[in-house]
């Protein structure tokens, strides 16, 4: 189990990626324009539909699609290993980012040319202009997660098999922590000295783009991370984990020792 905690560790940034999702990219779609048609307004927390939606099409996609290609040149049941999975899945993480820093930094450009710099005015920039960083970020949850679930539970020691299924979602639980961490240093650290601070109250004077950007950085550290960890990683033996596999031969081989145990 010993191993596994720097793939734990490791796994708990991305997590922190999740959890935006669930707060900051929703409160930007506050500040926007919801409406569709005359009558109906879009509710912002509506938009991580698309993230479970494109989870699901990229999964079916990636079992359906993906794996029967890949596993001709691979040679591996999987198409790819668990761990080049987790790093598809945390290279798309920074490329999420990437995305939210850039359509954060256009939303505050519309807001200071309208000079709408209220707490409560909304923006003439449509709600959809945050659609690809919420797709992007199902199909990245569909390589992370995924990969999480079978790699802690896969590689877990004989008899530790529910604990380390455990692990993936509490790679998910420290997250939230480190996810409310990060933002508080952030915004105490950025408000000192006089300045103004890049994440406040309202988001139309705030610098969410540089926030966004930090994330990039701090991703792009933790996949360089991954990846030297990933490279001396060595995978569980599955024989050696299911002794029994070996101990408990299969029917032709019992029938053809009674077979030759039989006198002729």
């Amino acid at each position: 189990m010993i191993k596994l905690i720097p793939i734990l560790i490791i796994t708990i940034i991305p997590s922190t990626m999740v959890m935006q999702s669930f707060t900051l990219f929703i409160k930007q779609g506050t500040t926007l324009d919801r409406r569709m048609g005359h009558h109906f307004a879009i509710p912002p927390a509506s938009l991580l539909a698309v993230i479970v939606i494109f989870m699901l099409i990229s999964i079916v996609v990636y079992d359906r699609a993906f794996v029967p290609v890949i596993r001709s040149y691979t040679k591996n049941p999987r198409g790819i290993t668990i761990l080049q999975r987790l790093g598809v899945g945390l290279t798309l993480h920074v490329i999420v980012m990437v995305i939210a820093s850039l359509v954060e930094r256009k939303r505050l450009n519309v807001a200071r040319e309208n000079n709408l710099l209220g707490l409560h005015d909304a923006l003439p920039l449509t709600i959809f202009a945050l659609f690809p960083q919420f797709a992007l970020a199902g199909v990245a949850d569909s390589f992370v997660e995924i990969a999480k679930m079978e790699f802690f539970y896969d590689q877990a020691p004989e008899g530790m098999k529910s604990l380390g299924a455990s692990l993936s979602t509490t790679s998910l639980g420290l997250g939230g922590f480190v996810s409310a961490f990060i933002l508080s240093t952030v915004a105490d650290i950025t408000q000192r000295h006089g300045h103004k601070g890049w994440i406040l109250n309202n988001l139309n004077i705030s610098r969410l783009d540089y926030y966004y950007a930090f994330m990039v950085v701090l991703s792009l550290l933790n996949l360089i991370c991954f990846m030297f960890v990933a490279k001396f990683y060595v995978y569980n033996d599955v024989r050696k984990s299911n002794p029994s596999l070996e101990k408990n031969p299969s029917p032709s081989q019992n029938n053809s020792k009674i077979s030759q145990s039989t006198p002729q």
